[in-house]
């Protein structure tokens, strides 16, 4: 079996736009689905051999589909993504603000949507398929990376100030400001601060804060178990800016369309027995 995933962070004309990059390959490993679960950056996926099989998306309306290469929009559902026991590529996680300059559209554009490169990129989606496809290591790979997609950074329109703070300010905060604190602090209302916010990215400043919270929390309880601790979920709601555990568990089931545990026992395979408290009457 292989399994090696490989970090990388961007540098010169994609500093700022890319905020980071992983290489991933894996081999020999029992076919399954991921879910592809939402987060605070739009994805690029580049595959090395086998495409990548989205058997629903997001937004299901739109089709299941195959894609060498693609772009994925901030979105609110899982999307559910299969492989038959390997797959291989690279991965960028785009920042919403930074998709003007490097993909010449607001990220709204492509909010809960699954693209194929080219049709976003053109020419430069073939190219960039092309070229990490033919490097032979992962430094090759991502200088390809950077090469290609800084040649595709142009100098467009800036999002509005008021738009790129409400944005900082709930990712510094995890999440935790709410509506009527970011509209007072940017000096809009928040009708203006929601409809322009939802222009920008494609989510509402409440769906937005939501997605971060759920964000941390998803990581924060990946890290916990890898490393040896029981899952703990009333702590990691208290710490991750939930109100209690139920309201940690509806989210994630809104999310992930599983609760925690469960989520974790299906993508990882690690809940042990002691662990379960998803049994009847419980919300985990």
């Amino acid at each position: 079996m292989i399994s090696e995933f490989v970090e990388h962070r961007p540098s010169g004309p994609l500093h700022g736009l890319v905020s980071g990059a992983v290489g991933y390959r894996q081999e020999g490993i029992e076919p399954a689905v991921h879910r592809g679960l939402p987060s605070p950056t739009l994805t690029l996926i580049v595959t090395l051999d086998d495409p990548v099989e989205i058997a629903a998306h997001a937004d299901p309306a739109q089709a299941p589909g195959r894609y060498d290469a693609m772009v994925g929009g901030l979105h609110t559902a899982p999307a559910l993504i299969t492989h038959p026991g390997r797959q291989a590529g690279v991965q960028l996680d785009l920042t919403p603000l930074g998709a003007r300059r490097l993909l010449g559209v607001p990220a709204a554009e492509l909010a809960a949507l699954d693209c194929p490169l080219v049709d976003v990129l053109g020419p430069v989606g073939h190219e960039l398929v092309d070229r990490v496809r033919a490097a032979d290591c992962w430094p090759a790979r991502f200088a390809a990376v950077e090469e290609v997609l800084g040649r595709a950074v142009r100098p467009r329109p800036d999002p509005p100030a008021e738009v790129a703070e409400a944005w900082r300010l709930t990712l510094v905060s995890g999440g935790r400001v709410r509506v009527a604190e970011l509209a007072r602090r940017i000096g809009w209302s928040e009708r203006h601060l929601t409809n322009r916010f939802r222009a920008e990215t494609g989510l509402g400043p409440k769906e937005a804060a939501r997605v971060v919270r759920f964000d941390r929390a998803r990581r924060a309880l990946s890290q916990r178990v890898a490393a040896g601790g029981a899952p703990d979920l009333a702590r990691l709601a208290a710490a991750t800016g939930f109100a209690d555990q139920s309201h940690l568990t509806r989210d994630w089931r809104a999310f992930a369309g599983l609760p925690p545990l469960r989520w974790l026992e299906a993508e990882f395979g690690i809940v042990q027995d002691r662990w379960r408290t998803d049994r009847p009457g419980s919300a985990a």
